[in-house]
């Protein structure tokens, strides 16, 4: 795996933090990691964006970004109302293909969920992996409403025959309700994928050799990590 397409059933949901949980693992693994942000929107020039936070948060990863846009829209609208160009699933593959040839993993990091259009012609992330060719990993919430969106994910990614590589949750709560501990079991079913992790609330927040000491018991032995889907399960079930 060269490349990895890091998705998420809507925004704000820890895609981000996710993608830096991943890069630290990797790199503690001594491989070398790039972070490609297919199109930052609702940041300003001279702001940090979502690849400068996996940075922060992980440490010597390869950044690129191939746009960014002032308002916090879909990426095709906020080019658009921008004036400026659209980012392109052609560009994001050539992009990542370019960085795999320079790192031994290239993850990259979508905006909102797997179908948010990027152009007026509605070219997606998906369309993205498609050329690629390569593994989907899917960031869901924990709670109430999420099995509708990650089942419906899962079945857009299978209708493209896309590699689903599987689902972590991107904010597991300090005080889960009963939906979010039901969801743990629930999720791998409805996606027909693996749940591969679980990143707890506030993950961001931490300093970051905090955040890359921990990083890898987030993390399903599939993305490098030592989390266990069934002790986690078991543990949280009650």
């Amino acid at each position: 795996m060269s490349v990895l397409v890091i998705t998420g059933t809507g925004t704000e949901i820890g895609k981000t933090i996710t993608t830096a949980a991943v890069a630290a693992t990797a790199l503690a693994a001594g491989r070398t990691v790039a972070v490609l942000k297919a199109a930052q929107t609702g940041v300003g020039p001279d702001e940090r964006g979502d690849a400068d936070e996996c940075a922060r948060l992980a440490g010597a990863v390869t950044t690129a970004e191939l746009a960014r846009f002032p308002e916090p829209l879909a990426p095709g609208t906020a080019a658009r109302r921008a004036g400026l160009p659209p980012v392109r699933p052609q560009a994001i593959a050539e992009a990542a293909a370019k960085l795999a040839t320079e790192h031994d993993l290239v993850l990259v990091e979508g905006a909102g969920g797997l179908l948010v259009r990027f152009d007026e012609a509605g070219g997606t992330l998906a369309d993205a992996a498609e050329l690629l060719a390569a593994p989907v990993l899917v960031v869901a919430p924990a709670g109430l409403g999420t099995l509708n969106s990650t089942e419906l994910t899962a079945h857009e990614l299978r209708a493209r025959r896309l590699d689903f590589r599987g689902v972590v949750i991107g904010s597991w709560p300090d005080a889960p309700d009963l939906a979010s501990r039901c969801n743990v079991a629930d999720l791998p079913e409805v996606s027909g994928a693996p749940l591969l992790g679980a990143l707890p609330a506030g993950a961001g927040a931490l300093a970051p050799a905090d955040f890359r000491a921990a990083a890898g018991g987030w993390l399903a032995a599939e993305l490098g990590g030592t989390w266990d889907a069934v002790a986690f399960r078991e543990r949280v079930a009650g």
